[in-house]
């Protein structure tokens, strides 16, 4: 192993994943020097193994099940999936798993990138311990941000690991469509793995902990959705614990808490994130190795001037858009700082990531799609605001209809009947996901409902459910 001399930079940002390149990007823009440091691949989880690759799979599925609602095109698309060009297509948008454009996009900037395992070694300083060995020192004059993000947690069931199940990593890069396929969670990258893989040709067993589908979503959402992954030809069991996992032949049994035995050729879990905080040195700065990463609203680390948690690490929106907002947040506070100012802290101010605490949008792309932003109505409640939600069908726009055949979908908003304002609007149904920015705009902007109705939905589009749940607000 050998010790090369320290180099000094402004602010040194371990993991260049999204919100580390973005961090990096705001730095730079700033004139501050910066270091970058990546273990793996320069584009993180979400340009491999998460946002990318899965919605590739996913586009080919939903495309054809819009097609389907269509009289002139349903007969036309009644045939199973290519399954071979959906995977050359997703092995195109990872760049097959290599990161020249990224490398060549960071260091665009200007930011310097160092390959290797980057550690905390005390305050403002991060070795860097690369491939062959070589041990370089950073010290920070202003800043370290972590952006490390998360890793799959795996249940402890015993001899798991002798199983070796699928992870989202696998399940978005596997180079075939199992002809079984048993996935364990309700969350969005369950719903969404069953969605694609059953359409790619496998088998699809869903096997749910909890009552229904997408919990952090309002209930309707993951009813729907549950719906259409059962009429798509998905087990979907709820209420069911896997008690134990062996692969026996190359065959995985799992057994439920019922003593059900189910078979298939490999196993998904989608079972929640974990922290990649473990072999980062969080014992040298006085924090706790793999914890969650406790910040305020500029992304500082709790109790230091200078550590920040950007993105996934800190545990406040685990979603790729929202990290990327909070890198700007933070690049923008790093800066202030370094030219010895006081960041801007205020509530939707420049140095502050308010949207994590009351804007948050999400896309699940399923069949339908759900998206939603802003607090549920259970959410609302619980924070002690006076609140009435409003639902409408989709078959109430004419856009629906024209969008597609049976069209099936609900949209609800929670409107705060105090100050006359949205907290939050979930929409389910095909092609919704392209709507929530909108709802995203009234929220953040905290839009008076009276003023919505001179937003004028354009007919005859999807958006006029805006119209619909305004005249069932008016009504009721």
């Amino acid at each position: 192993m050998t010790e090369t001399e320290s180099i000094a930079y402004d602010v040194v940002v371990l993991g260049a994943g999204p919100v580390g390149e973005n961090v990096a990007d705001r730095t730079r823009a700033a004139g501050l020097t910066t270091a970058v440091v990546e273990s793996e691949l320069v584009g993180g989880e979400c340009s491999y193994w998460a946002c990318m690759p899965s919605k590739a799979l996913l586009r080919p599925v939903i495309a054809q099940a819009d097609a389907r609602r269509l009289p002139g095109l349903e007969q036309a698309v009644q045939g199973p999936l290519d399954t071979p060009a959906v995977l050359a297509r997703r092995d195109d948008y990872t760049s097959h798993w290599q990161d020249d454009g990224q490398i060549q996009w960071l260091e665009g900037t200007g930011a310097d990138l160092y390959r290797g395992q980057g550690r905390l070694a005390g305050p403002r300083t991060v070795t860097v311990t690369g491939p062959e060995g070589t041990v370089t020192t950073l010290t920070a004059r202003h800043a370290v941000a972590v952006c490390t993000g998360t890793s799959a947690r795996l249940p402890g069931l015993p001899g798991l690991d002798a199983v070796k199940p699928w992870t989202s990593r696998e399940a978005t890069s596997a180079k075939s469509a199992p002809g079984r396929l048993i996935v364990v969670g309700g969350g969005v990258v369950a719903t969404e793995m069953a969605t694609a893989w059953q359409a790619l040709g496998s088998r699809v067993t869903l096997l749910v902990r909890g009552k229904g589908l997408l919990s952090r979503m309002e209930p309707f959402a993951g009813e729907l959705v549950a719906d259409a992954l059962t009429e798509a030809g998905v087990d979907v069991r709820t209420g069911t614990s896997v008690e134990s996992v062996s692969r026996e032949n190359g065959t995985v049994v799992a057994v439920t808490g019922a003593g059900d035995r189910i078979e298939a050729d490999e196993i998904l879990f989608a079972t929640g994130r974990a922290p990649r905080t473990e072999d980062i040195g969080l014992d040298t700065v006085g924090l706790e190795p793999g914890s969650w990463l406790d910040v305020d609203d500029s992304l500082l680390v709790t109790g230091t001037d200078w550590l920040y948690a950007v993105g996934d690490v800190n545990h406040r929106a685990l979603l790729t858009h929202q990290g990327k907002y909070q890198a700007r947040i933070a690049g923008a506070a790093i800066a202030a700082r370094a030219a010895g100012n006081e960041a801007a802290e205020e509530p939707w101010g420049a140095h502050a990531a308010t949207a994590d605490h009351h804007a948050v949008p999400q896309v699940v792309f399923t069949d339908p799609e759900a998206a939603a932003v802003g607090l549920s109505l259970a959410e609302a409640e619980q924070a002690g605001h006076r609140v009435r939600a409003v639902d409408v069908e989709f078959s109430s726009v004419a856009g629906a209809g024209l969008y597609g055949d049976g069209y099936k979908g609900r949209a609800r908003m929670v409107v705060d009947l105090e100050e006359e304002i949205l907290r939050g609007v979930t929409f389910v149904g095909p092609g919704v996901g392209e709507l929530i920015h909108s709802a995203t705009v009234a929220v953040v902007g905290r839009v008076p409902v009276d003023r919505l109705w001179h937003a004028v939905p354009s007919y005859p589009t999807l958006s006029e459910v805006w119209l619909r749940l305004l005249e069932a607000y008016r009504d009721n």
